[in-house]
């Protein structure tokens, strides 16, 4: 049997989805009864980077509810028993070894996979373990005070016009968006906010990764990064995200993940990296706020 390319399998994964219209960041808040939820392991704990976009995706495609995924040996150590018939889904594991180089010890990165199951295609755990997540909240027409806090806790400067355009404006460090009434529901206006401050967090003097883009690539790239950030930011808010999905941004993306089957675990990592630094800001608030 020919050893599976984990990273192959899931850039091809991810093409599928968006080559059939349906990112697999997206797809849960379009109705699903489930709603928005992050994946989680066994333990309750959250799966991060590339395998919440893996296990979206499978989770899409096959109508899975639950939000916990686990292996087969996991599921019977808790009660259960996979369904016969039952297919697996990758998930992937980032390790290290030390190993000795002329006599000298050097770290060596691994990359690892696992099968899992989700607790769909299990019977007999604990009841605990089928409770579905809550839908997202409809936000109406009006801002939402509660998540104004928490842009502003970001630390942005965000600028309101007239103007008709969102964007970040990389050498005022500023993002400006069109006034919330300009806009259908308050769920468009929070997600378009949140693809930008996507871009603000990515910057070159915070997390490094969107320079002076180059090229088409390096834009496709960046684009990619802020709308995987966005989407994780709109699951932990609870809010239906209305992301523009133009079809320049779509060939782009496919190019860059055809082009490199790495470009999915890059753009995931950072997307990661920055949700990570919001959250860090919005702790620093609240410690702040209770003193």
């Amino acid at each position: 049997m020919a050893k599976l390319d984990i990273k192959q399998h899931v850039t091809d994964t991810i093409v599928a989805q968006i080559e059939a219209g349906t990112p697999p960041w997206r797809k849960p808040w379009t109705g699903d009864i489930a709603g928005a939820s992050f994946p989680l392991r066994h333990n309750g704990e959250k799966y991060q980077g590339v395998n919440v976009l893996m296990l979206w995706a499978t989770a899409m495609m096959h109508g899975y509810q639950s939000a916990r995924w686990m292996t087969f040996k996991q599921a019977l150590e808790l009660g259960g028993c996979v369904k016969k018939g039952a297919k697996s889904t990758k998930s992937v594991y980032y390790g290290t070894y030390e190993k000795e180089v002329d006599g000298e010890a050097e770290t060596v990165r691994v990359v690892k996979y696992f099968s899992v199951f989700n607790v769909d295609q299990i019977e007999g755990l604990p009841e605990e373990y089928y409770i579905r997540p809550e839908p997202p909240r409809d936000l109406g027409t009006e801002a939402n005070p509660e998540l104004d806090s928490f842009f502003d806790a970001i630390g942005a400067e965000i600028v309101t016009s007239d103007k008709p355009q969102a964007y970040y404006d990389p050498k005022n460090d500023q993002v400006h968006m069109p006034p919330v009434a300009t806009f259908y529901d308050a769920a468009g206006y929070y997600g378009t906010l949140s693809h930008e401050i996507g871009h603000y967090v990515l910057a070159d003097h915070r997390i490094g990764t969107q320079k002076k883009f180059a090229n088409r690539a390096e834009y496709s790239m960046g684009e990619l990064e802020a709308e995987i950030f966005s989407a994780f930011l709109a699951v932990h808010l609870g809010f239906e995200p209305h992301f523009d999905q133009t079809a320049a941004y779509v060939e782009g993306w496919l190019k860059a993940l055809k082009d490199d089957k790495n470009a999915i675990f890059k753009a995931a990592a950072q997307a990661q990296k920055a949700f990570d630094y919001v959250l860090g800001k919005q702790s620093v608030a609240a410690v702040s706020e209770a003193a």
